[in-house]
């Protein structure tokens, strides 16, 4: 009997001991599928914040945008200090083109495409309020009907909003190769531009140097001397087209 007994509390403590183990694989399944939504909630709320601040502050597209100068609202001009016979003091001196053409073609990461990318003043259209004066920049300094014609070729925006706004006003740096007289050389200009939906508009200049371009001040007429640093202006409207 006491044989038997102590088989039978054997078994009996041999049949709990293995219940609790084939019943714990039930907790164990039971935690990966308390944990997917955990691993699911994170992921998918960066992604609605990103959307969200993609196109909450930053009204635009992030497409390419070409814009192309309108020559009826675009102009050329530049300012030189000169001196006049009987004049004490330097004065200004103004000259304007308004035959300026191009395009600026804006990725859609913000970057200027160079090689889609021109605007072209036609300098044989300068005109001043001093027709002598006129006359010899064209023929003698700038030789327009060598070179008729100066070429910037914009290569790099730098603090141009992106993707391009669709209101508003920035101020960048568009940086670029100026081409006048044959001779290239690299300049920046200090661009205000306003933005609507269908064109962008503004002002940019930037200052050169006359002998830069291997031309030399002139002197013509009542002219003494003009000042080797000219200020370059663009006053420019363009359509955008997406």
């Amino acid at each position: 009997m006491m044989t038997r007994a102590l088989a039978v509390a054997v078994t009996f403590l041999t049949l709990s001991a293995c219940g609790p183990v084939a019943s714990s694989p039930a907790p164990t399944a039971t935690v990966p599928t308390a944990s997917a939504p955990a691993t699911a909630g994170p992921t998918t709320r960066p992604v609605t914040a990103t959307a969200a601040s993609a196109t909450g502050p930053t009204v635009g597209t992030s497409q390419a945008v070409k814009l192309t100068l309108d020559p009826s609202a675009s102009s050329a001009t530049y300012h030189a200090r000169e001196q006049l016979a009987g004049k004490p003091l330097p004065t200004e001196a103004v000259g304007t083109s308004k035959s300026v053409s191009g395009t600026l073609l804006v990725s859609a990461d913000g970057n200027i495409q160079a090689d889609q990318s021109q605007i072209t003043v036609d300098l044989t259209q300068l005109q001043s309020d001093e027709s002598r004066r006129d006359n010899w920049v064209k023929g003698n300094t700038i030789q327009t009907s060598r070179y008729p014609h100066a070429v910037f070729v914009p290569r790099q925006a730098q603090g141009l909003p992106s993707p391009l706004p669709t209101s508003g006003q920035a101020s960048f740096e568009l940086s670029g190769d100026l081409t006048v007289h044959g001779v290239t050389k690299a300049v920046t200009w200090q661009v205000t531009a306003q933005f609507t939906n269908q064109a962008v508009s503004g002002n940019a200049t930037t200052s050169v140097k006359i002998t830069d371009f291997g031309m030399s001040p002139p002197t013509v007429g009542p002219v003494l001397g003009i000042e080797d640093g000219l200020t370059l202006e663009l006053a420019f409207s363009a359509a955008r087209e997406a």
